[in-house]
């Protein structure tokens, strides 16, 4: 048993056997509202920096040594700081520091819709600002800004849909194992590790993907303001530099991140303004750059079943 683990055991036996006492035990760790804090800059008027980092899902995430304790995922974070920020009316403009591959097709297109909805209820101008990638599902979620930035040396693009499934027939020949598929219909186990994706359900899944594909080029037509047909040609899954990015349109300006705090300036007509973030107690976030790491959980990426991702996965 883990040092710390019986500790906690003894001092609970320990207080159990003193009296009939009435107390409180929490075996994992609980998670603290957030809290404001001031990282740059000075005055009344606010711009909240927020993080879109690592893989969008909806998922929870994390695991105690006792079980499994559930941390929101970025899709709840996302939302409750929003809400913080809705409650607030000091906060004049959001940016969005994105260091994503993408993510989830149904998280990226609800990140997308949380934020414009914010945008739309409060009023408050939005700049998204690309770190080292912001691609695919990430790119989706920058649409709902009012302003696209991104670093010189960004990746941003691989406007597209992909789906990843294995196909473990060739092992379990080998090792001589058979699954044996009981449904209620032939297109039921459609994508099945234990089988091979015939050429009707291979038509059946990239209709979905089309359709998919359509919903994601007519956002970035509507934001951007492209013609379809630009658009489209830009949507084949490549990736594009900073520098083609601005050139195509799919980006507004290339600067640094004080020059994007400049411009959420400009955009909310603030002489000056306090950027603030939200942390959860115990976190420590010193300046601009603080916590702006990418994690990604391969279980996200290849997890069970037949997953439609808005992601740049090389």
């Amino acid at each position: 048993m883990h040092k710390s683990t019986a500790m906690m055991f003894t001092l609970v036996l320990l207080f159990g056997t003193a009296g009939c006492t009435l107390f409180k035990i929490s075996v994992g760790e609980e998670v603290q509202p957030f809290t404001e804090k001031v990282i740059a800059g000075e005055g009344r008027d606010k711009i909240l920096l927020l993080d879109i980092s690592g893989f969008i899902s909806s998922a929870s995430e994390g695991s105690s040594l006792l079980g499994t304790r559930n941390k929101p995922g970025l899709l709840s974070q996302v939302r409750e700081q929003l809400d913080r920020a809705r409650s607030d009316r000091a906060v004049k403009g959001l940016l969005l520091r994105i260091n994503s591959p993408g993510g989830g097709v149904t998280a990226s297109d609800m990140l997308y819709h949380e934020l414009v909805k914010f945008k739309n209820d409060t009023g408050v101008k939005v700049l998204a600002h690309i770190m080292d990638i912001g691609t695919s599902g990430a790119y989706y979620a920058a649409l709902s800004a009012d302003l696209i930035t991104a670093q010189p040396t960004g990746v941003t693009g691989s406007i597209g849909v992909i789906m990843y499934s294995f196909d473990g027939t060739s092992l379990m020949q080998k090792i001589g194992l058979q699954a044996v598929e009981i449904s209620s219909g032939t297109r039921k186990g459609m994508g099945s590790p234990f089988r091979p994706l015939v050429p009707e359900e291979r038509a059946i899944f990239q209709n979905v993907i089309d359709s998919l594909q359509g919903r994601f080029v007519n956002t970035v037509t509507e934001s951007r303001k492209l013609p379809l047909e630009t658009v489209k040609s830009l949507s084949d899954g490549r990736i594009f530099t900073s520098q083609e990015a601005q050139a195509a349109g799919l980006i507004d300006s290339i600067g640094y991140l004080d020059d994007a705090i400049d411009q959420v300036k400009n955009l909310a007509h603030l002489k000056k303004a306090s950027v603030v973030t939200y942390i959860r107690p115990g976190e420590y976030r010193s300046n601009l750059y603080s916590l702006n790491l990418i994690n990604i959980d391969m279980g996200d990426v290849m997890g069970p079943g037949a997953n439609f991702l808005y992601v740049w996965w090389p």
